[in-house]
């Protein structure tokens, strides 16, 4: 048997019906991804099979005793509350338990409560909620208020895993997660023992941990087993074939239409039959949904920026002591995709203000582009006036949007965006997530920009729209500077990442930043290789010092340390007192070899010296990998 079951469930708000004798059933181990889009019933079917909502019409079955726990897009928990006690709500009918038991109230059948205690692992819920902590990396004191995003959704997550059920109920649990947070819940999702239904919008989210795909579309549910690439080649082919049976269905009704309305010799000689097929057409023309509109997506790219649009030369930024960004150098140029890459709170706001000359740095020199129109899209949506209309949003003032020139109703516009006439006038907080995202890619295409800067754009977008949106910034003229953590995305529309590897355990510094061709994957194939080399070429420590060093707890990486500062030879310190100098040339020599690669005149003049300047441009960006390595090795001997 089905561990849920929902049958012909109905659910509509208004007239517009989000489920129309939807069927789903969920089986032991199943990993169901469930997509559609925006505004199509998702959400609500997730609380449907999770309890807390009910459809209009419809039968909800569950296996004996089954245990769901649902966690919602955007969490909510007890003002004040510690991280401790938010967690420990998981285990909210153990702890129940526990204390009637040992109240020990008259009349208490206490085997009844032991037996019951035993089943859901009551006594010992304290170990589970630490466990789960730890498991996290959560800190039990810290008050959830005072949280990240981010956080926040690991508190809810560690919530549902103490509960231990047997299925787990996610709504959008990538929201706000950085990459790395998100290649974590991915691992743990797969080694998951109980089912899972899942709402995302993550791409390669879902191929990774999805066993079979469901499609939310039009109230109904259609089911797609296996991953998400098996689902896209699937579904293209059925969409095809829909539409080439309704093109037959509307020809064969505009000849029997045709038919009908001929002179009077035809009205003479039409059958009775003919007439009832004619009306059944009509009727099935009239009951046919087509599919749900596509986002049309425009973008006016202004006067070109000049064509650098940023130079930064050994740029560094404190804030106190604390390094954001330490001697940074790149140059951005007009046409370029740039995906910035890193943890929450390591600085990518910082070091995009720094790039666009908005912040200036302790250090170094910032080099702004010429004739630079920037655009913002806020992932937090601050610039939305949740009290203003929809059309007021677009365009204060005026009922016209200009667009590359051309005028369009605002009307008209807000349609390519898929909001209907009739909602042009409703204020912006009666829009769900993803529709006020839209919202904010409508006003930001509407002005004028050749600079695009895009804080977390994906954010609650359907995958249709998040197509459009890659190819729409693929084919922009201008700039593009991307934070974003949908991995796909990223390498389907950077040309180079700007990534922070300020990670002590993988070697980094504070402040440390490196650029690399390429997108997400790409960066994480460079890094990869770097990081085998560095371990590569790292000394083994001698054992009778890492013998001495474990003789004595917490002196390991001090030993280590005062043994490695002895090892430093004259060469090698002529060696580090050279490298920076080094390092400094190939980068001058990069960024000249850059320039002449960008240069019309070469392509014209000298044809045939591209392939020798790419293959060295190239070769630089190995070269300077291995200095930077090197220095920081010799760096870290030397103390």
């Amino acid at each position: 048997m089905a561990l849920i079951t929902l049958s012909a469930a109905h659910l509509a708000f208004g007239h517009v019906p989000l489920l129309d004798g939807a069927d789903f059933a969920l089986e032991a181990g199943e990993r169901v991804a469930l997509i559609g889009r925006n505004g199509a019933g998702k959400s609500s079917l997730l609380k449907i099979l999770a309890g807390t909502e009910k459809p209009d019409d419809g039968l909800l079955q569950l296996q004996t005793g089954l245990r769901r726990v649902y966690v919602a897009q955007e969490p909510v928990f007890a003002a004040g509350a510690t991280v401790f006690e938010a967690v420990a709500e998981g285990v909210g009918e153990a702890r129940a338990l526990r204390a009637r038991y040992e109240a020990h109230a008259p009349g208490e059948d206490l085997d009844a409560l032991q037996t019951r205690l035993e089943a859901l692992g009551g006594w010992t819920w304290e170990q589970r909620v630490h466990e789960a902590l730890q498991r996290l990396h959560l800190d039990a004191e810290v008050a959830v208020d005072a949280l990240s995003g981010g956080t926040r959704k690991r508190v809810a997550l560690a919530q549902a895993l103490v509960a231990a059920p047997d299925v787990l109920l996610l709504d959008e649990p990538t929201n706000h997660l950085d990459i790395d947070a998100i290649e974590w819940l991915q691992q743990l999702l797969v080694e998951w023992q109980g089912a899972i239904v899942l709402v995302s919008h993550d791409r390669a989210f879902i191929d990774a941990v999805a066993t079979r795909i469901v499609l939310l579309d039009r109230g109904r549910l259609t089911s797609y087993p296996g991953r998400f690439a098996q689902y896209q080649a699937t579904r293209e082919r059925e969409l095809q074939a829909q539409e080439l049976a309704s093109a037959r269905a509307d020809k064969l009704l505009a000849q029997e239409e045709a038919w009908i309305r001929k002179g009077v010799e035809a009205r003479r000689t039409r059958s009775a039959g003919r007439v009832a097929r004619l009306q059944q057409l009509r009727a099935q023309r009239a009951a046919r949904r087509e599919q749900l509109g596509q986002v049309r997506l425009e973008l006016d790219a202004g006067q070109p920026s000049g064509r650098i649009v940023a130079e930064l030369d050994q740029v560094s930024m404190r804030f106190g002591e604390q390094p954001i960004v330490e001697r940074f150098s790149a140059t951005i140029l007009r046409g370029d995709k740039v995906g910035l890459i890193g943890p929450n709170g390591c600085g990518k706001t910082t070091l995009l203000r720094l790039i666009l000359g908005q912040l200036q740095p302790t250090a170094g020199r910032v080099r702004s582009g010429t004739r630079l129109q920037v655009a913002y899209f806020d992932q937090m949506r601050a610039a939305l006036d949740l009290d203003a209309t929809l059309a007021e949003t677009i365009s204060p003032g005026s009922e016209w949007v200009e667009i590359g020139g051309q005028r369009k109703h605002v009307m008209s516009y807000l349609g390519d965006f898929l909001f209907a006439p009739a909602r042009a006038h409703a204020p912006v907080r009666t829009l769900s997530g993803g529709e006020r995202n839209r919202l904010l890619l409508a006003r930001l295409f509407a002005l004028p920009a050749n600079v695009l800067v895009l804080d977390e754009p994906t954010n609650d977008l359907d995958i249709d729209t998040l197509e459009l949106l890659e190819e729409l910034l693929q084919a922009f003229d201008g700039t593009v500077f991307l934070v974003s953590h949908d991995r796909q995305f990223l390498d389907n529309v950077v040309t180079s990442t700007i990534a922070w590897e300020g990670d002590p355990a993988f070697g980094g510094r504070p402040g440390l930043w490196r650029e690399y061709e390429g997108g997400w994957e790409d960066w994480k194939l460079q890094r990869e290789r770097a990081r085998a080399l560095a371990a590569a070429a790292a000394p083994a420590s001698p054992e009778p010092v890492r013998a001495a060093a474990s003789a004595v707890p917490g002196a390991d990486g001090g030993a280590r340390a005062a043994a490695a500062r002895t090892r430093l030879s004259f060469k090698e310190q002529r060696e580090l007192d050279a490298l920076p100098g080094a390092i400094e040339a190939l980068e001058a020599e990069q960024r000249e070899l850059a320039e002449r690669l960008c240069s019309a005149e070469l392509y014209v003049k000298e044809p045939q010296r591209v392939p020798e300047l790419q293959a060295r441009h190239e070769a630089i960006e190995q070269e300077l990998m291995q200095a930077l390595q090197r220095w920081e090795d010799l760096a870290a001997r030397a103390g």
